[in-house]
């Protein structure tokens, strides 16, 4: 394992902690909360010294590391960020323990959404705002991780290739910087856009900001208790559909939107997750819901947010579930098993019963009737990601169902738990307290969030790497 290596690199991920805790100081000092401001003066102290102690230990070190200590840095990263971003939670005046603002912290990162907090109206301001931002810059050190990290070509378990063709991997250090530079610009512009519209559409400045914030990133977090008091009108429904879509989509769509050539052979993906979008609110259309709410509970599910209007107590709960595990885009904030992997199995599975039928038939194993065809790889990775996400459902529910919550409950937390959507209301999981659960559950949770945004390949492979290494 190249430590130092990683160190430079684990460096770079503490500064942007520092600058969000330097906002949250200047947001805090704006609107006179001063009570809570020392937190955030703690956080950018010790983002900072970390963040140049690992620079110092790291900076003459060879910029090239492998894949798999790529994996360990994502990981790394996910675990001292996480800590990081704890500290407003643990130095907060809401007796918040340190299991609880790790647990917390990382839903954020995730974009997952669990809290432990039970009123939000009651919550600090900034903390509010903190908490936001937890998800913002989660959803772009995936991005980062995604683009940079798993498009390597070796260890494509994500098939991005399928949906993205730019430069990739640790192949240049201008290539990385370059491809860190777009990624930042374009995730600014979709927040932007997100932001603009929300406010447009008459919501509130805060939430606004704090919205976009969880939008983009396919969080969870809301800042009040429940999306009906933020969400009012069709205009402001219609503003959460687009959001909702542009962050499920994938992530260079506006990008390519220009370029009649990029967009077609790059977004095919794109146009059948819109059908599947439609598709599945005409299934449930007529059980006597709104219109906008059912588009909004699809688009979300699809996009592992969770976010909704509808009330408690439906009976689509296992419905949405199922959606959840779809997921959306390949490039894209969203976790779930996706949508083109379900199509290269199913494709797959229809072509051998073909053969079977009529051996001398042509195949056509083209993707989305692009020019990219369905490779033996590609098909070998999507069974095994459909298989590994069934045996970490299991696991987790094995592990949760010792909670005094009930199989069910231990079931659909599981599945939220892996596509990283939070627990509201369309799958009755509203009232589902996080901060009395047994701290092994708490812990299961916290690794198995991870797991949902990294694949449970990437742990086998570090496994393999330090028990196997022949």
């Amino acid at each position: 394992m190249n430590l130092k290596s990683i160190s430079f690199y684990l460096s770079l991920f503490c500064f942007p902690i520092g600058l969000l805790s330097f906002i949250n100081i200047l947001y805090a000092s704006y609107f006179d909360y001063f009570l809570s401001i020392d937190t955030y003066f703690s956080t950018l102290i010790i983002s900072l010294l970390i963040g140049f102690g690992l620079f110092y230990y790291g900076r003459n070190s060879k910029k090239n590391i492998n894949f798999i200590d790529q994996l360990i840095l994502i990981i790394i990263s996910y675990l001292l960020t996480a800590i990081l971003i704890a500290i407003p939670f643990y130095l907060s005046d809401y007796q918040v323990t340190f299991l609880n603002s790790i647990f917390e912290s990382i839903s954020g990162l995730t974009g997952t959404g669990f809290s432990i907090f039970k009123d939000i109206k009651y919550l600090d301001p900034t903390l509010i705002l903190w908490r936001s931002s937890s998800q913002w810059i989660g959803g772009l050190f995936f991005l980062f991780f995604l683009i940079i990290i798993f498009s390597n070509k070796s260890f494509n378990y994500k098939l991005t290739n399928l949906t993205y063709s730019g430069e990739n991997n640790f192949n240049s250090e201008t290539i990385i910087k370059e491809n860190l530079l777009k990624i930042f610009i374009i995730y600014s512009l979709l927040s932007i856009l997100i932001l603009t519209s929300l406010s447009f559409s008459g919501v509130r400045l805060y939430n606004s900001l704090n919205m976009t914030m969880t939008l983009v990133s396919n969080g969870g977090f809301l800042p009040t208790n429940n999306l009906s008091q933020i969400v009012t009108t069709n205009l402001q429904k219609l503003s959460i559909i687009f959001s909702l879509l542009i962050s499920m989509l994938n992530f260079y769509l506006l990008f390519n939107l220009f370029n009649k050539n990029a967009l077609i052979r790059e977004h095919k993906e794109d146009f059948y997750l819109t059908v599947s979008c439609i598709i599945f609110c005409i299934l449930i259309y007529f059980n006597n819901y709104e219109g906008l709410n059912i588009i909004i509970s699809v688009v979300s599910s699809l996009a592992n947010s969770g976010l909704t209007l509808m009330e408690k107590d439906n009976n689509l709960s296992l419905y949405f579930l199922l959606i959840t595990i779809v997921g959306g885009s390949l490039i894209s904030n969203s976790s779930g098993i996706k949508l083109t992997r379900f199509y290269i199995l199913l494709k797959i599975t229809s072509l051998e019963i073909i053969k079977l039928i009529s051996p001398n038939s042509i195949i056509n194993k083209t993707i989305f009737k692009s020019e990219k065809k369905i490779s033996e790889d590609n098909i070998r990775i999507s069974f095994l990601i459909f298989i590994s996400f069934f045996v970490s459902l299991f696991i987790l529910s094995s592990l949760l169902v010792f909670d005094n919550i009930g199989f069910e409950k231990s079931f659909k937390l599981s599945i939220l738990t892996l596509t990283n959507t939070v627990n509201s209301e369309m799958f009755n999981m509203q009232n589902l307290n996080f901060s009395n659960l047994l701290t092994s559950s708490k812990i299961s949770l916290i690794l198995f969030m991870i797991i949902g945004k990294i694949e449970l390949i990437s742990v086998f492979l570090i496994f393999k790497k330090i028990f196997f290494k022949d």
